[in-house]
């Protein structure tokens, strides 16, 4: 089974959600909005096939930060130029 999560973070806390291929969720968690924090919530669902969230201010520290951690992140722009 294949398993995608959605990140929706803010400066303080980040919302994580896995789904499987057919959109039922699997895992839910909040966590603090660092690419440690987010490795470990992420660490208690199954393995990902990809990690979603959008541009924002966080961006490049938690993509990086999840980046060097071997997470399977895309980071998405959902503003039309």
């Amino acid at each position: 089974m294949e398993y995608f999560a959605g990140l929706d973070i803010s400066m303080e806390e980040t919302h994580v959600c896995v789904l499987d291929r057919e959109g039922a969720v699997v895992h839910e968690a909040r966590t603090i909005s660092t690419a440690e924090a987010i490795f470990a919530s992420l660490a208690k669902a199954p393995s990902c096939r990809r990690v979603v969230f959008e541009t924002g201010r966080m961006t490049p520290m938690l993509y990086h930060g999840l980046r060097e951690r071997d997470v399977p992140v895309v980071c998405i722009e959902s503003r039309q130029a």
